[in-house]
């Protein structure tokens, strides 16, 4: 073999070795799958993740292992997927906040998130709750506004600048014309525990971080976001029934780093929607006040799209900042 040949032939073999190795979908799944939460451990969007991923895992017949990112109104964890591998073994659980909200605050071309990762499917559709200290002699929207006013302001806890909570804690305040002082916590279960310890007046967060603590009696729900009641809310009042026109609740979904294999993602969203059809994972949801919604991906992309609309008009309005 002659020099020439021994040069080519060590190119071969090192662009072999460098070259990144993804599995195809016949082989796939073949290791653990890592998935990506924006939010912190005990958020609402880090529960409703955890129910999925473990029926998920069984599912595919590999772990599925949760790694929680949170950071900078969920923009940290959005960033980690997007620059990960596509290969089918990261994917994120995206909440509204990490795909409507942040992309305003972090980025200087909000749309583009739009085509910067692989849209696979909603998993679930959550209403916010408003919920206050048990200390407190507020038992209704109407009581928090009046109280606020009176007392010329009231604490309101946030999971962190841009998190979904400070928005729609922002906006309720700004729409129900009562002053409330932000006050930002490094994750969403910090900011609940705040509430209830008394350090902060309310909040206004994802059902499945509060509900199991309103049923205990820890903490007071005055109304939820959803535009009208709800059977698994019982007979909790709208916020819209005090604030007209307050409509600002939660979804979260299964997306993927762009490019990754359209055979992947397929098999990925057929699992996602057997997992989703079974009547216990339903009636888990149901239990942290969630319904279980699915669309395609064509359908979700669609929705990120109307929502940036949405919630660019509320980042504006409210002034929302990363501070």
């Amino acid at each position: 073999m002659n020099s020439q040949s021994i040069i080519s032939l060590t190119a071969i073999v090192l662009a072999a070795v460098n070259t990144p190795q993804y599995a195809t979908a016949a082989e796939y799944p073949t290791r653990p799958i890592r998935l990506i939460v924006t939010n912190a451990p005990g958020s609402g969007v880090d529960i409703l993740t955890r129910l999925v991923a473990v029926r998920l895992a069984a599912q595919l017949g590999q772990q599925v292992v949760v790694d929680n990112r949170p950071g900078a109104g969920s923009a940290l964890g959005m960033e980690l997927g997007k620059n990960a591998a596509p290969d089918g073994y990261t994917l994120v659980s995206a909440p509204t906040a990490a795909l409507a909200v942040a992309p305003w605050i972090h980025q200087k071309q909000p749309a583009d998130v739009i085509n910067a990762y692989e849209f696979i499917s909603l998993f679930a559709v959550t209403p916010n709750i408003l919920a206050v200290q048990t200390a407190l002699p507020i038992k209704t929207v109407g009581d928090l506004i009046t109280y606020s006013k009176t007392r010329q302001q009231t604490n309101m806890a946030s999971a962190g600048p841009g998190s979904q909570s400070h928005l729609t804690g922002a906006l309720l305040a700004s729409m129900g014309r009562f002053p409330a002082l932000h006050v930002p916590y490094k994750s969403g279960g910090a900011s609940v525990a705040a509430v209830v310890a008394g350090e902060s007046h309310w909040t206004m967060t994802p059902a499945p971080a509060v509900w199991s603590l309103v049923k205990s009696g820890r903490l007071r729900a005055l109304g939820h976001s959803l535009s009208k009641r709800s059977a698994l809310l019982g007979d909790l009042p709208t916020i819209a029934e005090t604030i007209p026109g307050y409509d600002y609740s939660g979804w979260n979904g299964l997306i993927a780093p762009r490019h990754t294999p359209k055979k992947i993602l397929e098999q990925l969203r057929a699992a996602l929607l057997q997992v989703l059809a079974h009547a216990d994972l339903q009636e888990a949801m149901a239990e942290q006040a969630t319904e279980v919604t699915t669309n395609t991906p064509e359908e979700f992309r669609q929705l990120v799209r109307n929502e940036l609309l949405k919630y660019g008009d509320v980042v504006k309005s409210v002034g929302l900042k990363a501070d």
